[in-house]
């Protein structure tokens, strides 16, 4: 069964500085309809505009992973980690017992496109962690790069869930399989481009919620940026 969360479906915000899509309920906006997906709490698309970003606010109790699209994003922390992440690369931060963060886009002249990512963890009141590792777009090139896994597989950002992000790039006509487990569910989120799944047609800012399905076919109708999620 795949179930479709429609791009012009979601939640949207636009400050001004900030122009902002969410799947799921957050902030000032909910709905009962769409909360989560198994464990995935949050996905939103941001636009950061160049000089601006996220005044320092505090997190607990979440795996919180960030993707970069486009741009740059400066990372500073109640841990002491301060780092500008860009294009490629994944960022995590287990919030735990509680911390504080702020993140701005560094970049004169350019916004930055990023996906922020919530998952529940699979355990509460651990020690906050910081993480980030770089992908590169060859490793990601028709291929689905495992990004966040709970046990840091293969190069992964490690997460305190029974959960795995992989990414790809996909070039017109290529396609990647992923096949799930017995009992265990997927999430798609289009972060650029056009696919279909399983036959099912996905665009940019289009999710798809996945149950029961032994073997997802990704394949692009145009050149693509993916998010796959697998879930217990």
């Amino acid at each position: 069964m795949i179930t479709i969360r429609k791009a012009e479906e979601r939640g949207h915000f636009d400050f001004g500085w900030l122009n902002t899509y969410h799947t799921f309920s957050f902030g000032d906006y909910y709905d009962p309809r769409h909360v989560h997906f198994r464990t995935l709490r949050v996905i939103n698309e941001d636009f950061v505009k160049a000089g601006h970003g996220f005044p320092t606010h505090g997190h607990r109790d979440m795996e919180i992973i960030t993707y970069i699209l486009q741009g740059a994003l400066e990372h500073r922390d109640s841990m002491g980690n301060g780092s500008i992440i860009r294009r490629g690369d994944a960022q995590r931060m287990s919030a735990g017992t509680g911390v504080t963060h702020s993140e701005s886009n560094p970049l004169p002249d350019e916004d930055t496109h990023l996906l922020q990512i919530w998952i529940l963890p699979g355990e509460q009141g651990i020690q906050p962690e910081y993480e980030e590792k770089r992908f590169s777009d060859d490793e990601k090139r028709n291929n689905l790069r495992l990004l966040v896994s709970p046990e840091g597989r293969a190069g992964s950002v490690t997460i305190h869930q029974d959960a795995s992000i992989y990414a790809s790039l996909l070039e017109v006509g290529h396609e990647v399989v992923h096949k799930t487990e017995n009992g265990r569910h997927a999430w798609l989120q289009v972060a650029a481009g056009a696919v279909t799944l399983n036959d099912v047609t996905l665009k940019h800012g289009d999710g798809a919620a996945v149950s029961q399905e032994p073997s997802l076919r990704i394949t692009a109708a145009e050149s693509s940026e993916i998010l796959l999620f697998d879930f217990a």
